[in-house]
Parts: structure tokens; C-alpha cells; sequence
């Protein structure tokens, strides 16, 4: 197997010769196998070790292995002792999910502060199709049924072309000595379950059943990248608008596709949407229809689909005194200037008579029942008829401020002042309010 893994590594992962490398060791078989490969291997190595105290004493003696471990091969060591109990609590976590978070946030830590190129895991040929079967089980899409990635930014998998009978022939052989972890006997985790009572089955039917899986994998990548070139493809037609408050697709560009709902799951998926069903419904739907993820929803809106994050009402006010000359917002700065005359135009400045103020002035969004006087047409406006009839989307509607003088609008901001605090010839003091 030394043999292997080292043409490996020069065959396909040969930046690792010259990096700096983090391993991820837990004490178990596959991360010390893939210890002694890399040492052997003449490849500069640290370790990392997570002591996530579930276990009790078995938690610290698998601690005190690697240690030693790293004491016998005269490798640097790093170990990190968590609360995972009470993470898992306070994050609402299950303790597996808990236990991920917390050492892959640790690894990414480790790396940027010391300066390594790469971290390996010892993920190998069985993992991948537990993963797989994982995925199959709960439902996906053809990305998750491509494996584990090799390579994936930092991290690294070089045992992925390995078996786990292959591993332990090799701890076997070269008298390696490892922990063995009592949880991994459990079979109430879904992961042992495959591993102990469904793969074994697979493989009593097909004996070469990961090399058979590794073919199907590869068959479902190259497939994974016909599908990313034609999404990205109708995507590159679709998307008309993005900035850093949504995304605007065509809804016209999806219904003339022959499959609309594959090409937006391919589109979407990673943004937490599940009731696609709903989603292939807003090409049909009224505009302000919306679907929700946790985390983003999309909202029909006439002619196109916007995508935006579900983020918390915003009631904050802020305000603004008589001496302030600028005032930094959510949506950028207010600055406010004393002029001698009305000069320059433009939706994101505003001339108004300083004396009609009454200060502190508000900033705020839109309540019910808002009202005002649009400068340059006679009587006043409910807020909502204004943005009717300028056909605001509901995320544009959701992101106009107001700035206001106690209850009166002095300017829907960015976008109409108003009429009463226009400046006259009576007036006095102008005041040039800009946002920039």
C-alpha cells in the first residue's frame, strides 16, 4: 500500500510534496495509517487532535495515543479539548453535527494562524460509499450522489482510492498500533448501520463492489459536469440583474426550457430551497408570491424571479440632530450641508428648508397608513399607492427608507422628496441633504 499511496500522490496530488501539511487524527486506524504513509512518505507533516470529551476516560486515553504518537515520530502536535455536549445545546446540534463544526472550524483556524497549505482526512473508499448510500436514503440530487470530493479548497483526501481492508492490511502488516472507538459499534447512528449491517450484505452479492462503485462515480461526475455547463449556460441567459441585495432571473428563460424545474434545483439548490414543486409554481404565479428556505426566498415579481436572504424586519429608527452633518445608514451615508441655492440634481440629493425641520429628524421604513406630499404634485400620496404606481418590487418596497420631521416625510429617500419642505422664496436656510 505504501506503494500505491505514493504514486498516488505523485500521480494526482504532487502539490503536496512541497506543502505544509495538517493531518486530521483521531487515534483510529484509517488517521494513523494515513500518518505513517505521509511519514514514510517524507512529507511535512503536523497533527491535529480533537478531544470532543464524550467518552470520559476513553476520550482522554485516545489523547494520550496520539501524543504519543507524535512523541515516537517526532511530529508536531496540536489538541483541542471542547464542551461538544454544550455546544450541541446552545446551537441546537445534533452531538455528530456538533462534533463536525467545531473540528473542521478548529482545522480552518489552525491553518490560516500557522501557515498550512493543506489538511488531510483520512476518508477512504468506504467512507465514500457510506456517504453515498447516506444521501441515497434521505433523497438528493445528482450532487450528492458524486462522492466525496478529493479535493475540496484545503482540504485533502488521499486515502480516497483506498479500502478499509486495504488500510487494516497494512496496520496489520507493519504492526501499527490504533484505537479502537466504542461508538463506532453503535449501529443507532444511520453512518454505522450501512457500515455494519447493510454494506456487508452489498458485498457479499458483489465482491468488488468498490470497484464497481468507484466506476459508477466517475460515470455521475462526468454527468455532474455536462449538467454544470448547461445550467451555468441558461443561467449566464437568465440572470438580468445582481447586486448585493438580490438576484433577478428571466422567468421567460426558464419556460422555454423542456425540464424548467431540473434547471432550477441546479440553480437553487444551495440556497436551502425544498418545496420545489412551489418554486416551478412562481413561473405562473402572481407577482409578491413567494417560497422560503431557511435562509433565502424567492419572490415573483411580473416578469422575473428575485432571490434574496430571509433577513429580520428591520424596526430600528435612527436619529438624526441638528448638529450632525452626516449620519451613517444601512443603506449608505447621509450628508447634510447648509447652501446658499438649489443646484445639481439627482434621486440621491435633496434641497429643503432647514426651518420647516423639526429636529431629531427619523430615519425608518415604511409604516401602514404612511402618507405624503410628492414634491411637484398637488395633495398628498399614501406611501403604498406611490410604490404601486412606481412599480417597486416587494424587496424594493422592503428596502426604501424615509426620512422623516416627527410624523411628517420629508423624503421617501433615494427616490422622492416632499413637497411641504421644499424650499421657497421665503426660505432662509437651505439645507442639502445627499446620500452617497
Amino acid at each position: 500500500m505504501q506503494k500505491q499511496f505514493q504514486k498516488h500522490i505523485t500521480n494526482k496530488l504532487q502539490f503536496l510534496v512541497q506543502g505544509k501539511i495538517l493531518i486530521a487524527i483521531s487515534g483510529g486506524i484509517d488517521s494513523v495509517v494515513l500518518t505513517h504513509l505521509c511519514h514514510k512518505s517524507k512529507l511535512n507533516i503536523s497533527l491535529a487532535h480533537c478531544n470532543f470529551n464524550l467518552r470520559r476516560k476513553e476520550s482522554d486515553t485516545d489523547e494520550d495515543f496520539v501524543l504519543q504518537l507524535a512523541k515516537d515520530l517526532d511530529l508536531e502536535v496540536f489538541v483541542q479539548r471542547f464542551d461538544t455536549e454544550l455546544y450541541a445545546k446552545d446551537n441546537k446540534r445534533s452531538i455528530q453535527m456538533a462534533a463536525r463544526e467545531l473540528r473542521y472550524a478548529w482545522f480552518e483556524e489552525l491553518a490560516e494562524q500557522l501557515g498550512f497549505d493543506y489538511i488531510l482526512t483520512a476518508h477512504h473508499a468506504d467512507d465514500n460509499l457510506e456517504t453515498f448510500l447516506i444521501n441515497f436514503t434521505r433523497g438528493t440530487g445528482l450532487e450528492g450522489l458524486t462522492g466525496i470530493p478529493e479535493i475540496n479548497e484545503k482540504f485533502v483526501r488521499p486515502l480516497l482510492p483506498f479500502s478499509s481492508h486495504a488500510i487494516v492490511a497494512f496496520a496489520e502488516e507493519n504492526k501499527i498500533k490504533w484505537r479502537d472507538d466504542s461508538s463506532n459499534k453503535s449501529v443507532k447512528y444511520l453512518r454505522n448501520k450501512l457500515r455494519h449491517e447493510v454494506i456487508p450484505i452489498l458485498k457479499a452479492i458483489n465482491p468488488s463492489l468498490l470497484q464497481s462503485f468507484q466506476s459508477t462515480l466517475e460515470n455521475l461526475n462526468d454527468t455532474a459536469d455536462i449538467v454544470e455547463e448547461s445550467t451555468n449556460a441558461v443561467l449566464k441567459r437568465a440572470i438580468e440583474t445582481m447586486d448585493e441585495n438580490h438576484v433577478a432571473f428571466k422567468v421567460s428563460e426558464f419556460k422555454k426550457l423542456n425540464n424548467p424545474k431540473a434547471y432550477l434545483f441546479e440553480s437553487l439548490k444551495e440556497f436551502g430551497f425544498t418545496e420545489w414543486n412551489d418554486v416551478v409554481d412562481l413561473l405562473d404565479a402572481e407577482t409578491g408570491k413567494q417560497v422560503f428556505s431557511n435562509t433565502h426566498r424567492l419572490i415573483k415579481n411580473r416578469e422575473h424571479l428575485l432571490l434574496s436572504e430571509v433577513k429580520q424586519t428591520d424596526h430600528q429608527e435612527i436619529l438624526i440632530t441638528s448638529e450632525e452633518d452626516k449620519k451613517q445608514t444601512p443603506f449608505g451615508t447621509l450628508f447634510f450641508d447648509e447652501a446658499d441655492a438649489v443646484f445639481g440634481t439627482g434621486s440621491n440629493m435633496i434641497f429643503v428648508d432647514k426651518n420647516a425641520l423639526k429636529f431629531p429628524l427619523t430615519i425608518r421604513k415604511y409604516k401602514e397608513g404612511d402618507v405624503f406630499y410628492p414634491l411637484g404634485m398637488t395633495g398628498k400620496k399614501k406611501i403604498s399607492k406611490y410604490f404601486k404606481d412606481e412599480k417597486l418590487s416587494l424587496l424594493e418596497k422592503e428596502n426604501t427608507w424615509l426620512l422623516c420631521s416627527r410624523e411628517a416625510i420629508v423624503w421617501v429617500i433615494g427616490r422622492r422628496a416632499d413637497n411641504r419642505f421644499r424650499v421657497a422664496e421665503n426660505t432662509t436656510q437651505i439645507l442639502k441633504i445627499e446620500l452617497k
